[in-house]
């Protein structure tokens, strides 16, 4: 019996130390990124107890791919090439303990503690990022094709009034919009091309009003030649009707083949006016994103404006020479989500695997955030959010606090209840109650285990269940002293007859936390692992730990009776 004691007393005792190891507070360092782009290691010392959402605030995202532009074939596949990125994404925006997981088929959860930015993260999650680099039209063919677009116009009925007053009650949401897509952050945060000065603005418009009254007809007389092939200015107050016009099917046939309108990012005052630039573009892109390895963001010191320097890949950089070595002396634009970035520069010469995005009057945060999404690469499709939880910092904070006093109060009302009524053996009981809060968190923080308000819940469900096997043993044992066996009889008779209906019960408990945590998401799957890892510490300290104890302690007195 002595040996078997010490085996035990060993056991515990490593059990201990392994937790207590566990819950050792570790140095974590954190990288972040500050406004000047670079990235910063901090220390902090913390135990290993991630906390949830719902402890720090943050932000939940529930993603689904938007087919309102067409149906993407292939779902999972696309979900999946999506979850890659995004996980790119999230990892180079320094979010600590993020959660990107797959649900379902189609559908895609991000979970971001400690963001204190909740609207930059969603722009950095949806954003597509595709890029390309398309040659402005020079051979003027969507411009010859104005005509016959003016007349399958005016055959179809759509003038200039009657696009207005249809979307008139939508003129607020529909500005911005470009191909078919709602205005993102992205577009409302990237700038366009310098501004030109005052009398620069009056040539053009003195231009533009000649190529108007040149064309004549419907679509015709609001679009202005700009200073390149392929490039158009229209009247801001113009650009919704215009954007109507050109979406309109009479006018989409007509579009010649080969050939792309895109807008430029946003508007630009030319003398007294306010215009907006369209552009007239290859269709096929002599280079995209794909190729791209590299995007960092500065500050251009000469013209005083944010730019993205990128690098492409061996490969894409051999394709880029060699198409720009094509189209010297011509103007090449950069798309980037259908938008095209600053006005086309003229290519002067061959371009090798280097280049640069001039930003107009986007911040340096918003230069390093476009950074950031062309470095981890474009979404194989768009995505709509359709679920959206934002929880504050004060909540999480109010929500530690009251788990902590509902724990505390629980714990001391049961720890009066079973000392109270079971007395001496409700003191061994509670001192194997405390071993079990210690193997439970030691488990948790070895697991890396994220610490949610539902996991808290479950960790104070699975005390009641460790008490409610220490009263199913009492009970036992207390009928076994009935019944006149001696103490150390009864003792071991209790903790044998008992056995079956703990096993019983918490195994039961574990299959149900275990369908919990693989069919429930993010909190529910936090309160599943805290009662399955605390029902596993439960049956070690009720069934192996109290028994010990009660051993030594019989080990050290001759009993006529216990206190029960």
């Amino acid at each position: 019996m002595f040996d078997n004691l010490k085996t035990r007393v060993a056991a515990i005792g490593v059990l201990v130390v392994l937790s207590a190891w566990a819950l050792w507070p570790r140095d974590t360092t954190t990288r972040t990124r500050g406004a000047d782009g670079a990235y910063r290691d901090t220390v902090v010392r913390q135990i290993n107890l991630k906390r949830g959402l719902d402890l720090q605030g943050g932000i939940h995202l529930a993603l689904e791919l938007d087919e309102s532009r067409g149906r993407v074939p292939n779902c999972s596949d696309a979900i999946d090439r999506a979850l890659r990125v995004i996980r790119t994404r999230i990892d180079e925006f320094g979010v600590a303990e993020p959660l990107v997981q797959k649900e379902g088929a189609c559908r895609i959860v991000v979970e971001l503690p400690g963001i204190s930015d909740p609207g930059r993260a969603k722009d950095i999650v949806q954003r597509s990022a595709f890029l390309e680099f398309q040659m402005t039209d020079k051979q003027g063919l969507f411009r010859a094709a104005l005509p016959a677009i003016d007349r399958a116009l005016a055959a179809a009925g759509v003038t200039e009034a009657g696009i207005g007053r249809r979307v008139a009650g939508a003129a607020d949401s529909a500005r911005g919009a470009q191909a078919g897509a709602p205005a993102s952050a992205l577009e409302d945060l990237l700038g366009g091309a310098r501004p030109a000065d005052t009398a620069q603005g009056r040539r053009d418009t003195t231009r533009a009003d000649s190529l108007g009254s040149t064309l004549g007809g419907t679509l015709s007389t609001l679009l202005f030649a700009g200073q390149m092939d392929g490039e158009f200015l229209v009247a801001e107050e113009k650009f919704v009707a215009v954007d109507a016009m050109l979406r309109h099917p009479a006018a989409e046939r007509l579009v010649p083949r080969g050939i792309v309108w895109r807008w430029g990012v946003e508007p630009e005052s030319r003398g007294a006016r306010s215009y907006r630039r369209l552009y007239a573009l290859e269709q096929r892109p002599i280079m995209t994103g794909e190729e791209l390895v590299d995007a960092q963001a500065r500050l251009d010191p000469i013209y005083n404006q944010a730019v993205v320097d990128f690098q492409l890949s061996r490969r894409g950089g051999r394709i880029f020479e060699r198409e720009t070595g094509r189209h010297v002396g011509d103007n090449m634009a950069i798309v980037l989500d259908g938008r095209v970035q600053s006005q086309p520069p003229v290519i002067r010469s061959q371009i090798g695997s280097r280049g640069q995005i001039e930003l107009g009057s986007a911040s340096l945060q918003e230069a390093q955030d476009l950074a950031l999404v062309l470095k981890a690469g474009a979404l194989p499709a768009p995505l709509q959010i359709v679920e959206e939880r934002t929880v504050g910092p004060t909540l999480g904070a109010d929500s530690i606090r009251d788990g902590i006093i509902a724990g505390v109060v629980g714990v001391a009302l049961v720890v009066l209840l079973v000392i109270g009524y079971y007395r001496l053996s409700g003191v061994l009981a509670v001192a194997a109650l405390g071993l079990y809060v210690l193997f439970t968190l030691g488990g948790l923080a070895a697991l890396g285990a994220t610490l949610t308000l539902p996991g808290i819940a479950g960790f104070a469900l699975s005390i009641t269940i460790a008490v409610d096997a220490n009263v199913l043993i009492f009970e036992r044992l207390r009928e076994e002293l009935e019944h006149g066996k001696s103490v150390r009889l009864a003792v071991d008779a209790g903790f044998k007859m008992a056995m079956n209906a703990i096993v019983d019960s918490n195994v039961a408990m574990v299959l149900t936390a275990a369908l919990l945590f693989q069919f429930g998401t993010g909190p529910v799957k936090g309160f599943a692992v805290t009662l399955i890892l605390g029902v596993a510490a439960s049956m070690v300290t009720a069934i192996f730990v109290t028994r010990t104890f009660f051993l030594l302690y019989m080990s050290r007195r001759q009993l006529q009776t216990l206190s029960i």
